[in-house]
C-alpha cells in the first residue's frame, strides 16, 4: 500500500463524453478514502502554468449527465518540450501530489511516459476518447456515446436518402483508428465505408453502385472515415465516374458533445474508482481497464501500441457490413 495522501486529475487531448463522470468518481473515491484532490484546468497546459483548483464532493455534482469536462482540456506544445516538462514536474511537486491520473487517449499517455521517466512521477491512466484505439479496454470513454450521436444522424439522413432516391457520402470522426467508421455504417445499414488500414476501390464502388441501380436500388449510404478521405472528395469522384446524384455530409465535432449514455457513465464511474484505488495499492504508470468485464491494468507503452487483433477484427466488421448491403 501506498501511503498517497494527495491527487491530482487533469483531462487532455480531445475531450469525449463521460470524461466528467470520471473526474466524478475519481474526486468522490478519493474523498471516500480521505484524500485530498486537486483538480488540473486545460490539461498539460495548466500543468505548466498551476492552474490548480481544490475538489471536494460537492465540487462535482450534478456532472454525471453533462458533456465535455468542467476542467477544460486543450492539446499542449509546449508540454512537447523539455523545459515544459521540467515546469510541469515543479508544479506537482510544489502542490504535493502523490499520483496524478490522467483521462486521456494515445496522446495524453505519450505524454505521461515522458514526464515519469524524466521526472519519476506517479501517473495513472483513464483511457477517456471516442476513437477507442487503446489497447488494455474493450471499450473507451465517451466511444460508446460518440457512435450513438454518428448512428442517430445516420438514422435521420436515411429518410431523405429513401425519400430523394440520392447517394449520401457520410464523413465521421476517427483519424487513424476505423472504430467509429466502421461500426456506425454496420449499425447504419450502410452499403459500403472508406475505413483506415485498408485500400479502397472508387472504380469497384461505382460498379456496385450501377449494378445495384440496374437491380432497383436507387440509394446509397457510404460512410467515409475522415482519416483516409473527405465525404466531398469521394461524393465528386462517385459523380464523375457514374452521374448519380451525390450529396457530402460531415457529422464533424458533434461527435465529440452532448451527454453521455448509460454505457459511458456507468464505464467512467468504474474506471475513476479504478484509478484511485490503484494509486492507493502502490500502482504506477499504468492504465485502467476493463477487458472481458474485469479490471485490468495495462502499462501506458503497451496500451498505446498498435494490436494487430484490431485489424483481424475490424476485417470482420466490414465483410459483414458488405454482405448485409445487398
Amino acid at each position: 500500500m501506498a501511503d498517497i495522501k494527495k491527487i491530482a486529475v487533469l483531462t487532455s487531448g480531445g475531450d469525449a463524453p463521460g470524461m466528467n463522470a470520471a473526474i466524478r468518481s475519481v474526486v468522490r473515491t478519493a474523498v471516500y478514502n480521505n484524500i485530498e484532490v486537486m483538480g488540473i484546468k486545460h490539461g498539460y497546459n495548466g500543468l505548466i502554468q498551476g492552474q490548480f483548483i481544490s475538489m471536494n464532493a460537492r465540487s462535482v455534482s450534478n456532472i454525471l449527465s453533462v458533456g465535455g469536462t468542467i476542467l477544460k482540456t486543450s492539446r499542449s506544445l509546449e508540454f512537447m518540450k523539455p523545459e515544459g516538462r521540467t515546469k510541469a514536474f515543479k508544479n506537482l511537486k510544489k502542490h504535493n501530489i502523490d499520483c496524478l491520473i490522467v483521462i486521456g487517449g494515445n496522446g495524453s499517455f505519450t505524454g505521461a511516459i515522458v514526464l515519469q521517466k524524466e521526472h519519476d512521477i506517479n501517473i495513472i491512466g483513464i483511457p477517456g476518447t471516442i476513437d477507442n484505439d487503446i489497447n488494455g479496454s474493450d471499450y473507451t470513454v465517451g466511444c460508446s456515446t460518440a457512435l450513438d450521436t454518428a448512428l442517430d444522424a445516420i438514422d435521420k439522413i436515411r429518410d431523405t436518402v429513401n425519400s430523394m432516391e440520392r447517394i449520401y457520402v457520410i464523413e465521421v470522426m476517427g483519424r487513424e483508428e476505423p472504430f467509429l467508421a466502421l461500426r456506425v455504417a454496420l449499425a447504419g445499414g450502410a452499403e459500403d465505408v472508406i475505413f483506415p488500414q485498408t485500400e479502397y476501390d472508387i472504380d469497384k464502388m461505382c460498379d456496385d453502385m450501377r449494378a445495384g441501380h440496374k437491380r432497383g436500388k436507387l440509394s446509397w449510404i457510404i460512410v467515409v472515415a475522415e482519416g483516409v478521405a473527405t465525404a466531398h472528395d469521394v461524393s465528386k469522384r462517385i459523380h464523375d465516374n457514374t452521374g448519380f446524384e451525390v450529396r457530402p455530409l460531415v457529422l464533424g465535432h458533434i461527435q465529440r458533445g452532448g451527454g453521455p449514455n448509460a454505457v459511458d457513465r456507468i464505464l467512467a464511474s468504474q474506471m475513476g474508482k479504478m484509478a484511485v484505488e490503484a494509486a492507493i495499492r502502490g500502482e504506477k504508470n499504468k492504465m485502467v481497464g476493463i477487458e472481458s468485464h474485469k479490471e485490468v491494468l495495462t502499462t501506458f507503452e503497451k496500451a498505446i501500441k498498435k494490436d494487430k487483433t484490431r485489424t483481424m477484427l475490424n476485417d470482420n466488421v466490414y465483410k459483414l457490413t458488405k454482405i448485409l448491403s445487398v
